[in-house]
């Protein structure tokens, strides 16, 4: 879409053909155009219902107060339904409604109208103030309101019509300030509510983004884990392969073998992983790995060119502590065979004190090109260690190798 039909032809801001004099927008700017029209539509209707009660109201006050009042004229229905009217503002505009309402309402009364509904459109206005915020504006008129008609009741009376009017009884003030606590404090509590309801809304909506950044952080440490060390496996046997095809074929042969087992190993294991992103509800086919499947593992280093010397066993971990532990010495192992010019590793797996020790080392040095790598795997491994409240140590030794410790706890509370 070219810039011409975005701006219009007179090269101004686009125009909306739903906006007019009553275009109702939301307040937190994502409206939506069946919302605006939806909300426009309710305020027409709920403020013509109340114009025509208030004036219904007012005429049966008028004539239940035959003789004691000014007669309910013209002058007094358009100060009623002007009233009224303010209140189809009370969303866009609600300081200006609740003053505006309230004035109306101290004209009606110092022209010595008959009393009647004409209240309700100003409890209404402070209503839509307070819930919009505007606290001090709702009690400053509504205050105004109030002192207005008490000087009407007890002291502008003389001057103001009907004539031969008395002052009104402080038996009806204290009725009129009731009245006022009461608009005001129902206001008050609709505010509160609907703060705590935005609130709510609002820790609802972070749990859920932070539950997603999680889930997501979880999904990426497989990913890296599972294709860290295989690719690594393949990448070591392909090189392998190249050097032997032809002094070796048979050796190289079995560094095909390798890589086709290590590339099968990974395909599982992440079509395993995005299985669960596409059925999240569903439990996995295949159950975690964990460290019975040591051999495995070191297995697949052995056919990368690593040994590795293995001492201890493994108590029986829970399931979200047996995959993390898999999961760090898997890395730890492949950091060697990538960024160590070792052939060796020594892994140790010790269980004291209610925690898991593993330890991996090895004799170093560190490879040239690959010796720094991208630091996604130590991070990973330390974000697993986290989650379940142990710690990681990585670092170079005294005689030039590198070691990998790791201390999990055994009695953990998973959530999954």
């Amino acid at each position: 879409m070219d810039e011409q039909r975005v701006r219009g032809r007179g090269g101004g801001p686009p125009r909306s053909r739903e906006r007019g004099p009553f275009h109702w927008e939301r307040q937190d700017g994502g409206g939506r155009p069946g919302a605006d029209r939806r909300i426009g539509r309710w305020l027409w209707r709920s403020t013509l219902l109340l114009t025509a009660f208030v004036l219904a109201g007012s005429q049966f006050a008028a004539d239940q107060q035959a003789g004691e009042h000014a007669h309910l004229d013209f002058f007094a229905r358009l100060l009623l339904i002007a009233g009224s009217a303010l209140l189809l503002w009370r969303q866009r505009h609600p300081v200006l409604v609740v003053f505006g309402t309230a004035t109306a309402a101290m004209v009606y009364l110092g022209a010595g109208y008959p009393y009647g509904p004409v209240f309700l459109t100003v409890a209404l206005g402070c209503f839509s103030a307070v819930v919009a915020g505007h606290r001090r504006a709702a009690w400053t008129a509504v205050g105004m309101l109030w002192a207005g008609h008490v000087l009407i009741a007890h002291w502008l009376y003389r001057w103001l019509p009907p004539s031969g009017d008395r002052a009104a009884s402080w038996g009806q003030e204290i009725v009129v300030a009731a009245w006022v606590a009461a608009v005001v404090t129902v206001a008050e509590l609709v505010r509160v509510r609907r703060e705590q309801w935005d609130r709510e809304r609002a820790e609802r909506a972070q749990a859920a983004r932070r539950r997603a950044d999680e889930e997501r952080l979880r999904i990426a440490r497989e990913l890296h884990d599972v294709l860290a060390h295989s690719i690594s496996v393949i990448n070591v046997q392909a090189g392998v392969g190249l050097a032997l095809l032809d002094s070796d074929p048979e050796q190289a042969r079995s560094a095909l073998t390798t890589i086709k087992a290590a590339s099968k190993e990974a395909l599982g294991e992440v079509r395993q992983v995005l299985d669960a992103l596409r059925t999240p509800g569903d439990a996995p086919r295949a159950p975690a790995p964990g460290l019975d499947r040591l051999p495995e593992l070191v297995e697949q280093a052995g056919g990368a060119g690593l040994t590795v010397e293995v001492r201890g066993a493994a108590p029986k971990l829970s399931p979200g502590t047996d995959l993390a532990a898999f999961r760090i010495v898997q890395e730890a192992l492949t950091n060697v065979v990538r960024h160590s010019g070792s052939r060796h590793a020594r892994l140790r797996v010790d269980e004291a004190d209610g925690a898991l020790t593993l330890c991996v080392d090895d004799d170093g040095p560190a490879t040239g090109a690959d010796a720094g790598g991208s630091g996604n795997g130590l991070a990973g491994m330390r974000e697993r260690a986290a989650a379940l409240g142990g710690t990681i140590e990585a670092g170079p030794l005294a005689d030039g190798g590198f070691r990998v410790l790791a201390v999990l706890p055994l009695s953990v509370k998973e959530d999954r």
